[in-house]
């Protein structure tokens, strides 16, 4: 032992034993400050354990009981607690733990099974029942709690040390449930009871949910939750809702239905979260779904999805995807009506004669909504924005052409200068949601050729609303279709860049001549493969306007010798100067109506007949053109008789006391307008092309396999063709190809074909 050299302040401890009342010694330490002499600490064994006193054991148990039974009676206890928890200690060190556990569990068996009567009677109503059984169960819940507390030195020792004892809560839980959870009248009254309440607050009633909660707890700590109560819950709530669902599908539209089994999934949830255990959470809400969606898919969206999309209705169309994302076949089947409900409203669209006036517009209108529809209710399901765009293709391509004609119409009207309806970035949004409708379209060589008719017309005529917006949609389309598509369109853009430059040496060269002419001549020159094919049509122009005509032929041809040049009247047009009482005007008119009104400064009156000798135009052109000046709005000519009609034998003057409020008057030109004829000639120029582009597909395969069966040629053609071409039209081609020696059918097998170099 190391000691301190300061012997003042080293302290010594001696050992004082004290003895208790109750045989059990306590040892204490004292310390003190004495100085000097050193003690060392000793602490020995008792030499004999102290003995217990006589009947100690039996008076103690009896203390014990009667506290138990004051507990189990709701009475005072004699006895102070910490008294009676060292009386259980006393007994358990000296080995009398067994036969107290046993006895502590007879008494609380005893008093179990005494409270089975108050559940015999037969008068009390279902609710009563229930309140007498919770108030049982938490009377038991309190009693168990007390007695465990005091008897916690029993509980932590003997029944923890022997691991095939329930502990006293456990032990009192196995109690209950045995003699009077486990009773058969007594759990169905239970169940019956809690079932009972839980439909009041299905139909709308007010219950007391802490009650139920309580009661379901029980059943839960008593382990007979699932065996007793949920297996009839379920079956109840599955009855339930199926004779709801069948019920509600009937009498109500399918928004409201829609929202009651929202309602009806949240009021569900909320019984999990008041009473009802988390385990019966997934088949309780998989129950509800089932009854309520899962067998009513199909008879929902055949009565609804259309009602819901044609109103738009976005907040019912979100909650149905949502609602049917919880159920099995849910949406593939959503998808499926989605899909035939774009292919059916899109088709009437198209297929519509009355309708294709607004066809594009239509369109473009159902897309957005469409797409809406996609991209708010339907989460941007990749798979439904994906049958979206499958289900506009097949629609849109059921009539042959007629989308492609009308869709590059409905860019001209964007695109020609007076179309006020947009700014320049307007437009431009406008462009590309119609690329978005091109792309569906297979026949995009039709929709090259009106495109690239109007696109003629607009930049002949100076009608053109920007031609930033021109090079966009031209850039547009080369994104889309590749070079070749566009090659022709940017062609004519190059010559009508060319022709400016051309008519500024033109001027010079004019103002160099001896004779310099009073009229103004621009030309536009034009590369016969760019620009669409025209007619030539032979009239009589001035000799003024053909010696000016003669003037550029020679300037032209001189810069470019070897060029042919072909004058095109039909695209023509002036700016006249006339006359009138009310004085001065100028006349913006196209060259036919120019021929016309210069024969009126050689007469006062003309025969149709006369006019179409003099000028030299077709019929059909002539009558046009008569009736735009003499039946239109602004009316230069008198027509005798008077109609809207232009006849065979109709006369025509100068309307002298012609009015206008403008200086210069623009007359409609009819012969600008697309007549049905165009249309036809526009259309049939489109299918010869493809035929030709059929046959030099087939000649370049051919060249290459050398040899192949007819079923293979087909193949490889569908694959090749950029437009929708049928079987049928195939084999006319090879048959003319086949003619034309350019390949020949196999002696012995006629269904093989062989390249005839």
């Amino acid at each position: 032992m190391a000691e301190d050299t300061r012997q003042d302040k080293r302290a010594s401890f001696s050992a004082i034993t004290e003895h208790n009342t109750n045989g059990m010694a306590r040892t204490s330490a004292l310390a003190s400050s004495k100085s000097g002499a050193s003690k060392k600490l000793v602490i020995k064994n008792f030499k004999d354990r102290p003995k217990l006193a006589e009947n100690y054991t039996e008076d103690t148990w009896l203390k014990l009981r009667d506290a138990v039974s004051a507990i189990q009676n709701s009475t005072s206890i004699k006895y102070n607690l910490e008294e009676l928890y060292q009386a259980v200690e006393n007994l358990c060190s000296y080995k009398v733990s067994p036969t107290l556990y046993k006895q502590l569990r007879q008494v609380c068996e005893d008093h179990v099974q005494a409270q089975i009567k108050q559940f015999r009677e037969e008068s009390l109503d279902n609710l009563s029942f229930l309140k007498r059984m919770n108030r049982c169960w938490q009377d038991h819940c309190r009693q168990t709690i007390m007695i465990r507390s005091i008897f916690l030195f029993l509980d932590r020792t003997y029944v923890l040390q022997n691991s095939l004892l329930p502990s006293i809560w456990d032990t009192g839980l196995e109690l209950f449930r045995t003699h009077i959870v486990s009773d058969g009248a007594v759990q169905k009254r239970t169940v019956d009871g809690i079932l009972e309440q839980i439909e009041l607050e299905r139909n709308g009633e007010t219950v007391d949910r802490s009650l139920i909660r309580s009661l379901l707890g029980m059943l839960s700590d008593l382990q007979v939750y699932k065996d007793s109560f949920e297996e009839r819950f379920l079956t109840e709530t599955n009855r339930l809702y199926a004779a709801e669902g069948q019920r509600l599908t009937q009498e109500r539209d399918v928004p409201e239905y829609l929202h009651h089994v929202a309602h009806r999934l949240e009021e569900e949830n909320d019984r999990i979260m008041s009473y009802l255990d988390q385990s019966t959470q997934k088949p309780l809400i998989s129950c509800v779904e089932k009854q309520l969606l899962g067998e009513h898919i199909t008879a929902m969206l055949q009565k609804g999805l259309g009602i819901l999309l044609d109103g738009n209705r976005a907040t019912e169309l979100a909650l149905l995807y949502q609602l049917f994302s919880k159920v099995k076949g849910g949406l593939p089947t959503l998808l499926q009506f989605w899909r035939d409900y774009i292919k059916s409203f899109g088709g009437e669209i198209v297929c519509t004669p009355e309708k294709d006036k607004d066809m594009v517009q239509d369109l473009l209108d159902f897309k957005d909504k469409m797409d809406n529809v996609a991209q708010s209710c339907f989460t941007r399901n990749e798979g439904y924005i994906n049958a979206m765009k499958e289900a506009f293709e097949t629609f849109i391509n059921k009539r042959p052409n007629k989308p492609a004609e009308l869709i590059a119409k409905y860019v001209d009207s964007k695109l020609r200068a007076g179309n006020k309806e947009a700014t320049e970035e307007e437009l431009e949004r406008i462009l590309d949601k119609i690329m978005i409708i091109f792309r569906f379209i297979h026949g995009k060589d039709v929709f090259e050729a009106f495109y690239k008719k109007d696109l003629a017309k607009r930049l002949l005529v100076g009608k053109s609303a920007s031609v930033d917006a021109e090079k966009s949609m031209l850039s547009k389309l080369k994104h889309e279709c590749g070079a070749a598509f566009t090659s022709k369109l940017e062609g004519m853009f190059k010559d009508m860049e060319l022709s400016k430059d051309i008519m500024i040496q033109f001027k010079q060269y004019i103002q160099n001549q001896s004779e310099p002419s009073n009229i103004e001549l621009t030309v536009n020159i034009l590369t016969m493969g760019y620009w669409p094919s025209y007619i030539p049509m032979e009239v009589h122009l001035p000799p003024e306007m053909v010696k000016l005509q003669e003037v550029f032929k020679l300037f032209y041809l001189g810069k470019h010798s070897g060029r042919k040049l072909q004058w095109q009247p039909t695209l023509g047009h002036a700016v006249l100067k006339a006359e009138f009482k009310e004085g001065k005007k100028e006349l913006q008119v196209s060259l036919f109506q120019t021929l016309v009104l210069l024969m009126f400064n050689e007469g006062e009156e003309f025969s149709m007949e006369e006019i179409r000798t003099a000028t030299g135009i077709e019929e059909e052109e002539l009558r046009r053109t008569l009736q735009s000046l003499a039946c239109g709005k602004a009316r230069v000519l008198n027509k005798n008789p008077r109609g809207k009609d232009v006849e065979d034998g109709d006369r025509f003057n100068f309307n002298s006391d012609f009015k206008h409020k403008l200086f210069r008057i623009k007359i409609n030109q009819i012969q600008m307008k697309e007549t049905v004829e165009e249309q036809v000639s526009t259309t049939e120029r489109v299918f010869q092309d493809r035929q030709y582009q059929i046959d030099a597909a087939v000649v370049r395969i051919m060249k290459m396999r050398k040899t192949l069966s007819h079923n293979l040629l087909v193949s490889e053609l569908y694959n090749q063709l950029k437009f929708p071409v049928k079987p049928g039209d195939l084999k006319k081609r090879i048959e003319s190809l086949i003619d034309r020696d350019y390949m020949e059918r196999d002696k012995e097998t006629p269904n093989q074909y062989h390249y005839v170099a």
